[in-house]
């Protein structure tokens, strides 16, 4: 056990007043969580305990930067650096305890947001639909009775945009209607996508942006990221074929494999994309992969989300022994029909962890076109969800007119938000009981997890960085809260963008922006 005495330690969640001494033991085998009643408990207690430890291993670790004027001229030296002399920034950085602005440039000008953006989705469903809230899977059926293992008429899968939905899933279901003694359908597999509208891309997404997981179709019934896997490894010799695995194994999606295992001294110029000009779900292996190399694998999106779900599901039925005599077919569920049986996701605060600390696109447009089918009606759609953060917005006191929000992920080039906003917006919520605890606690930390895990390890913002980052060729950006060696907290918006040097040089300039910060002393 330790024990740690953050004399003076401000607590963002506990309720203490500022400079008031707090003691906490912590065990040294517990990494981020504290069981009770046979439970992890993260939210609260774990923010609390990483925000005033990161104030004392900061303490030791830098020596502080000395007045806010020198924190300002440095912040300028960084923003002098020959890697953004053809690029703009905007920066707004402000004291969450006394309201000040600790350094401003260009904060009212627009940026392109990248998936900053998910903040604003993910704030608005939290607020509007609570951490609770959780997205159902549902099976209905034409007949209740099952005479001998028949089920007369049509089943139906229909999605109400869950975005975890997964192999496993679908094998529970189909567990399920096994142990209820179905073994036989005598209609057909109706699936059922109409909670949400039809429009499976993003308003302005590029039109190049395809065979890839961050780029995957919106459908209200998704299924694996509405991806497959593609394993790749060398063939048993030279001048052989490499092995290719599918996964999930289905007829939807056709692989052509033309590569060939090579004796080389690089790793080769394997490729693995689906045909997306030919909007085909066939994914073509070509190039040439070392005989020496490790099994490689790639995340490919499919095409017709619902329609692959559909497919997967008829395939995981007769694996469970339910054979469908009927076709396959994408439909609504007709009236009148009754549920047979339910699967309910994830609550919603742990829905936008994956949002904001893996930057997952879909999760986050499926999101924000529930707010839509759930505040308004369905089918869901990018506009009704972004009527609803406009709303949210203005609850805020931030102007919905003078920026533009067309998605919910930040993919498009379309959307143009800025710094002040993204600050106000991480203000708003701050602010706000309900939502601060849940909130930060999504957002990736530096050094630990997520988009941040690799950035700013074995500096003074380690740990006490949480944040959300965006990036899209020529645009870097990163938003989010942290703490400065007085543990003093602070909420601030970095956007760069017009550039065309490596992001990781402009990464690192954000990075040691943000250590400046955690270092930064009032006191001294």
């Amino acid at each position: 056990m330790k024990t740690i005495n953050p004399a003076g330690a401000y607590c963002f969640f506990s309720g203490l007043r500022y400079n008031q001494a707090v003691w906490f033991i912590i065990p040294e085998d517990i990494p981020g969580g504290v069981v009770m009643a046979g439970r992890i408990v993260r939210r609260h207690v774990a923010v609390v305990l990483l925000w005033v430890f990161i104030s004392v291993t900061v303490a030791a670790a830098e020596k502080p930067v000395p007045s806010l004027a020198a924190l300002r001229q440095k912040i300028d030296t960084y923003l002098k650096s020959s890697a953004l002399s053809q690029s703009r920034a905007g920066i707004k950085i402000v004291s969450l305890k006394t309201g000040e602005t600790l350094y401003s440039r260009d904060n009212k000008l627009l940026f392109h947001p990248a998936s900053t953006l998910k903040l604003f989705t993910t704030a608005t469903a939290l607020k509007k639909l609570g951490g609770a809230f959780r997205l159902r899977t549902v099976v209905y059926a034409d007949s209740q009775d099952i005479n001998e293992g028949t089920l007369r008429g049509n089943l139906y899968l229909k999605g109400f945009a869950d975005p975890q939905l997964s192999t496993n899933t679908l094998s529970w279901i189909a567990g399920q209607l096994r142990s209820r003694g179905i073994e036989r359908v005598d209609g057909g597999l109706v699936c059922d996508e109409t909670y949400l509208d039809n429009w499976y891309y993003g308003k302005g997404w590029m039109w190049d942006d395809a065979s890839s997981v961050h780029y995957a179709p919106i459908g209200g019934l998704s299924v694996n990221n509405n991806c497959v896997v593609v394993r790749v490894s060398p063939g048993s010799g030279v001048g052989e074929a490499p092995s290719v695995v599918l996964e999930p194994q289905i007829s939807y999606v056709t692989i052509k494999n033309t590569a060939i295992t090579v004796e080389s001294q690089s790793n080769g110029t394997l490729k693995v994309e689906r045909r997306w000009r030919e909007r085909e779900n066939v994914i073509a292996v070509t190039g040439e992969i070392n005989i020496r190399q490790p099994e490689k694998t790639f995340t490919i999106d499919v095409t017709q989300p619902a329609l692959y779900t559909c497919l997967l599901f008829y395939d995981i039925l007769a694996a469970n022994k339910i054979a469908v005599s009927g076709k396959v077919e994408i439909n609504a569920v007709a009236n009148g029909v009754a549920e047979f049986l339910s699967y309910t996701s994830a609550p919603l605060y742990e829905i936008i962890k994956v949002i904001n600390k893996k930057s997952n696109n879909l999760y986050a447009e499926l999101l924000l076109k529930t707010l839509g089918a759930e505040l308004q009606a369905p089918p869901g759609t990018a506009g009704k969800g972004v009527t609803e953060i406009k709303a949210f917005l203005r609850q805020l006191g931030i102007d919905g007119t003078s920026l533009e929000i067309v998605d919910g992920s930040g993919v498009s080039r379309y959307n143009l938000i800025s710094p002040g906003q993204l600050v106000d917006l991480l203000v708003g919520i701050y602010r706000d009981e309900d939502l601060r605890e849940a909130f930060i606690d999504s957002l990736a930390i530096a050094g630990v997890d997520g988009t941040l895990k690799g950035r700013m390890r074995h500096t003074p913002a380690e740990g006490g960085v949480r944040a959300k980052t965006g990036s899209m060729t020529g645009v870097s950006a990163i938003a989010g809260y942290a703490a400065t060696q007085d543990t003093e907290p602070v909420v601030f918006s970095i956007m760069i963008e017009n550039f065309v040097v490596d992001q990781g040089v402009i990464t690192d300039i954000q990075d040691r922006i943000l250590v400046l910060i955690s270092s930064f002393s009032r006191n001294r």
